[in-house]
């Protein structure tokens, strides 16, 4: 089946005909591709076209697409194990590492999504802390969650307004907006609701309105903030870590989160997340404390050992993080010289392998409101221009690009071409 008659029959069976939002390539006057298979950095779709993919499964590829020794590991495991319910080794060796390799984290609990990482974080904070509200950040995105799904307004101080149907206004009245990069406007939140909030849940490198950097200064605020009113710090990253460093965004700050949630590259591509941190908060989850969390497919083995795959490589090879950052660095500053040359208003901002170029005539994008100045219809003929030309990449201005250790300076060079002659 072509890709346009088997997104059209999807229609009948699956809202929008997919399974999650975004891939229905809304406001695009085309079908999206229907993706068949992957290897490395090349996908193809059910019509044979080949696309050099900058989108990675939304980020959890870093190794690209079918790497030999991830999908040897699930071969293998699927031999012998696919879903017990029950306590293995894989899940402990896991749960090893992570607390071995990564800052901060003295236990952690598995999960199956981003989204159930940082529900589960900001339910384990505010038993933790017995208070009620937590602060997020407008722009920040931490999963479906009702209590997250919060329209920011223009950065005034607000409690927040629903940003889906389905979500009652008592789901989303103890969610405060605070402003990216703006210490002082969460520092007025303090001042008036202190005493309730239970935690700050922050992307420290964000990526769902497009990639910002939080700043150092800010980060310290936050962390004075928290110590001061007696509320946790939550990371949230599900997005960041094992891509901008091995050990994640939190390396990038002299600041110690209490909670930091995890999904993506630590699955090796399959359904994963976890969240972890300070022992004495995570020994208040269930059976040990009396914060109740469950799943019956947490810790599945054939996840775990996928994960492990992924990670080991990863650790074991930390020149891949140089090739990654040398291919980043080679592709930013290609698009802003040919921006430059093009008079294309063009702020590209990247952090590690995640990068977006902001279609925006400000100097510098550090939140929300600085991204809503983007040209979307500039956007828009920017991402059918490099989809036609075979390049997959987000379908949104306000999503990162990804890079994966199997780029190449021939990958980058073509991509920077093709922007070249981008009209």
């Amino acid at each position: 089946m072509k890709n346009s008659k088997i997104f059209e029959e999807s229609k009948k069976y699956m809202p929008g005909g997919v399974n999650s939002p975004v891939r229905a390539y809304k406001g695009m006057p085309i079908t999206p591709p229907i993706i068949k298979s992957g290897k490395g950095v090349i996908i193809k779709d059910e019509n044979g076209k080949e696309y050099i993919d900058f989108v990675l499964a939304w980020g959890p590829m870093l190794l690209g697409h079918s790497d030999e020794d991830v999908v040897t590991t699930i071969c293998e495991t699927v031999q012998s194990a696919i879903a017990f319910g029950a306590p293995t080794e894989l899940e402990l060796l896991m749960g090893k590492f992570l607390c071995e390799n990564l800052e901060n984290i003295d236990m952690v609990r598995m999960v199956n999504s981003g989204t159930e990482a940082t529900m589960s974080a900001v339910k384990l904070a505010r038993g933790y802390t017995n208070k009620s509200k937590i602060i997020k950040f407008a722009g920040c995105y931490h999963g479906h969650f009702d209590g997250f799904l919060i329209e920011a307004g223009s950065g005034v101080l607000t409690e927040g307004i629903p940003g889906s149907l389905g979500v009652p206004k008592e789901s989303i009245e103890n969610t405060l907006i605070g402003v990216y990069n703006n210490g002082e406007q969460v520092r007025e939140l303090f001042k008036t609701y202190g005493k309730d909030i239970a935690a700050i849940i922050i992307e420290p490198v964000a990526g769902n309105m497009g990639v910002i950097k939080a700043e150092e200064n800010f980060m310290k605020t936050l962390r004075e903030l928290c110590d001061e009113y007696g509320a946790l710090l939550v990371f949230d990253e599900v997005m960041s870590g094992f891509r901008v460093a091995f050990k994640g965004a939190q390396t990038l700050f002299n600041v110690k989160p209490d909670l930091v949630t995890y999904a993506k590259i630590m699955g090796g591509g399959l359904p994963c997340g976890a969240y972890g941190g300070r022992r004495e908060v995570m020994e208040q989850l269930s059976p040990m404390g009396g914060v109740y969390q469950a799943g019956t497919m947490s810790g599945n083995p054939v996840v775990m050992a996928a994960g492990l795959a992924t990670l080991n490589k990863l650790k074991e090879n930390p020149d891949l993080y140089t090739h990654i950052e040398k291919m980043g660095e080679r592709l930013e500053k290609g698009m802003l010289e040919i921006a430059k040359e093009k008079n294309i208003p063009l702020v590209v901002n990247r952090q590690g392998g995640m990068m977006t170029m902001f279609f925006t005539n400000l100097k510098e994008v550090r939140c929300y409101d600085d991204v809503k100045t983007c040209n979307v219809e500039m956007f828009k003929k920017y991402f059918l221009h490099m989809l036609e030309n075979g390049f997959n990449i987000p379908p949104s201005q306000f999503e990162a690009l990804f890079l994966s250790v199997k780029h190449n300076e021939e990958h980058i060079d073509k991509f920077l071409e093709t922007f070249r002659n981008f009209n």
